[in-house]
């Protein structure tokens, strides 16, 4: 009991500590909501080529998917993202971003080969860019949906086949407007 206690409490410091530091977090540690403006960041891809800000990319939609090779839940999304957003979706005119978080180029190359992911990976190696969208204590598998204006439509936390379909839907939705 006392363990559970002390477990409570310390989450909860957590919690309060999060909400002084940060106006907003919400209970799944995202700093953005849906209907804000997606934070701008450089994008750096693992070969260090660069298509330059996110803010460049408007016009499309754009999904970022955080994840981290040592993150089990993005090793059993990932295929599910590679087969059922980027392989339908591509040609249709979603931009797709797997976001790594603080992790060297050679590893996450490695990664993206043992996943047989072909959609591009950019590096978040001092966690600049996660932390635009949240908490640094939080996890990654997450997945943020932009539409063409730059505004969040979609959060996705963890791994549910239930919101993961609603992704999909509302991709499908921003890939038949254009």
């Amino acid at each position: 009991m006392k363990k559970i206690l002390l477990f409570i409490l310390f989450f909860t410091n957590i919690y309060l500590f999060a909400q002084e530091q940060y106006p907003y977090v919400d209970e799944r540690g995202f700093f953005v909501k849906i209907g804000q403006q997606a934070p701008d960041f450089k994008i750096v891809y693992t070969d260090g080529t660069s298509p330059g800000k996110l803010s460049d990319l408007r016009g499309k939609p754009i999904m970022l998917q955080f994840t981290a090779s040592w993150c089990g839940v993005c090793r059993k999304e990932m295929p599910h993202i590679e087969k059922d957003i980027w392989q339908a979706y591509k040609d249709k005119g979603l931009i797709l971003i797997g976001i790594d978080r603080k992790e060297k180029p050679e590893a996450v190359k490695k990664f993206a080969g043992i996943m047989k992911i072909t959609y591009p990976l950019a590096l978040d190696l001092n966690d600049a860019i996660y932390t635009l969208y949240a908490h640094p204590n939080s996890g990654v598998t997450r997945n943020v949906l932009i539409d063409p204006n730059g505004k969040i439509v979609f959060l996705t936390r963890l791994f549910d086949k239930k919101e993961f379909k609603e992704l999909v839907n509302k991709i499908n939705e921003l890939c038949r407007v254009e």
